[in-house]
């Protein structure tokens, strides 16, 4: 079973998997409240579109033609009702707890790979294969694409290694201009469709509107305030703001300042100069290990998608934490932290907080911020 989004990626991987003599069965996941295509008929509308989000009706008929092109079965499945509770939901609560939540984790890494791979399993499918950049080898382990700018392991690492067992990354040793040159050979109509950048459920990218909209009861305007306390500003929620952001706040103060931290129970939105906003060390939860390094190796970590990595200790021991060997600037709370040796993915969390820091002069701080 091959996860068709309509893209070029995952129409793509269909048309390699049928080359190399898979039996293939394309299926369109239907998300949100968007219509998608007739599970059967003739496809009828416009050219493979040119949308930023995934998901939609256009994406759907996008991926109908390919299958026909491939010549394989393809099918529509509603799993609109698993999506709102694994991404829109958990979206929404996110926000809600003063922290900035990441949906692509948990489409990519919950509800394909837990969900969809299950109804993959329940209908005879032997591997679910999907157009991510990234890789599998046999132990299995999950180890990042060769284009490292496309590397998608970031948003991976919840799968377990019964779901990479049964899981085809075909992409994960390609380019993607390599991808497009297969997608013109084989005549795809997605060869040339630009990809997919925006969060699918929300087309007008107001996350705060669609927050607001979402909970109508919920109270979210506040103060916002200086280390110190002080009254600097007002908002109208403070589900707008993620640690680390400077522009928005509507205040003067004659410097440069930032969201240092969100209190939700308060409403007040903590700002403060960027020294203040390095981390030593990472608190996370709900961990997810393939394998848990032993506390005294260095590995590298990555806070953020297409984030540098960092190197660092994994100590603890039911709850565990990171270490920063060098310090990170705006960890921000409901992002992921994802563990790496090498070009292997070991583990990763979802983040609570960034913790302390050591003194370093503000200048050199100040330094490293501006070449980030």
């Amino acid at each position: 079973m091959v996860a068709m989004s309509g893209g070029v990626d995952s129409s793509v991987t269909a048309g390699l998997l049928v080359e190399a003599g898979y039996e293939v069965i394309g299926v369109h996941m239907k998300l949100h409240s968007a219509p998608a295509a007739p599970d059967a008929g003739v496809v009828t509308g416009p050219p493979a579109g040119a949308s930023k989000t995934c998901c939609g009706l256009d994406d759907a008929l996008d991926a109908r033609r390919v299958a026909d092109r491939l010549g394989i079965p393809f099918h529509v499945m509603d799993l609109r009702e698993a999506f709102q509770k694994a991404v829109i939901d958990d979206l929404v609560d996110t926000y809600m707890g003063g922290a900035t939540p990441n949906p692509c984790i948990q489409c990519n890494g919950v509800l394909k790979f837990r969900v969809l791979l299950s109804r993959a399993m329940a209908l005879g499918a032997s591997k679910l294969a999907t157009g991510h950049y990234a890789r599998v080898t046999s132990e299995p382990a999950l180890r990042t694409a060769v284009d490292g700018d496309k590397d998608q392991t970031y948003f991976l690492f919840p799968m377990t290694p019964a779901a990479l067992s049964r899981t085809l990354f075909p992409l994960g040793g390609l380019s993607k201009s390599e991808v497009r040159e297969h997608a013109r050979r084989m005549g795809l109509s997605t060869a040339e469709k630009p990809e997919s950048q925006e969060i699918c459920f929300i087309p007008d990218q107001d996350h705060a509107g669609f927050i607001a909209r979402s909970r109508p009861a919920a109270e979210g305007a506040g103060e916002i305030v200086d280390e110190a306390g002080c009254v600097v500003g007002k908002h109208d929620g403070y589900w707008r703001f993620t640690v680390g952001q400077r522009r928005g706040l509507n205040v003067a103060l004659g410097r440069r300042v930032y969201v240092q931290r969100i209190e939700p129970s308060t409403r007040r939105v903590v700002i403060s100069g960027p020294d203040a906003l390095w981390s030593s060390g990472i608190e996370a939860t709900r961990w997810v290990w393939h394998e848990r390094p032993a506390p005294d190796e260095v590995v590298q970590v990555r806070i953020r998608h297409q984030g540098g990595l960092l190197p660092a200790r994994v100590t603890g021991g039911e709850a565990p934490e990171i270490v920063l060997l060098e310090d990170a600037w705006a960890v921000a709370p409901g992002q992921a932290v994802v563990v790496y040796r090498g070009d292997r993915v070991l583990g990763g969390a979802w983040i609570r907080r960034g913790k302390g820091s050591r003194p370093v002069a503000v200048p050199a701080r100040m330094k490293r911020l501006e070449g980030a």
